[in-house]
């Protein structure tokens, strides 16, 4: 997965936890009103803290998007690092061979087993306007001593960084 040098100083340190983690829980609203979600590769973060990734023209999320506003919700999550990153915002289909051309990696072979000239083979463009983010900043052993601390104190357990981010 490519990333790029952010524009908005704000979203750098979205954009080196989402290098990390590279896979997304994208949720859209369904046609009974329900969240869905799935899990997406995200191919590249820009420059501008849109994301993009590659998914078929049929997919129920491609209408799914179209029908409510474009509004998705992207959630990154590394349990093992306790590192959590949540992305509101708009998502476009497009149809760029061009940047399909830049993106395309054999990773995503085996979901269009005809290449990058799979007709099926779409984007989705997902422009940030919200990020916050959730680093724990320590390991898991630290983690579990400050757990274990703040219950016997009774004083409130610092999880690290808790940071929200508008673009």
């Amino acid at each position: 997965m490519e990333t790029q040098q952010q524009k908005n100083s704000g979203l750098e340190k979205i954009k080196e936890m989402v290098e990390d983690i590279r896979i997304a829980m994208m949720t859209t609203v369904d046609e009974q009103g329900n969240l869905v979600s799935r899990p997406m590769a995200c191919m590249q973060m820009d420059a501008d803290g849109t994301l993009w990734f590659f998914t078929k023209k049929s997919s129920p999320k491609v209408e799914q998007v179209e029908q409510h506003d474009n509004k998705v919700n992207l959630s990154f999550s590394d349990a093992g690092d306790s590192d959590f990153v949540s992305i509101s915002g708009t998502a476009q289909e497009l149809e760029d061979r061009a940047k399909i051309d830049e993106l395309w990696s054999d990773m995503a072979k085996p979901w269009f087993p005809n290449g990058k000239n799979d007709p099926e083979l779409t984007l989705l463009k997902v422009h940030t306007e919200m990020a916050e983010y959730w680093d724990s900043n320590d390991s898991r052993l630290v983690r579990l001593f400050e757990m274990a601390r703040a219950a016997v104190t009774g004083d409130m357990y610092r999880e690290g960084e808790n940071v929200k981010v508008t673009n």
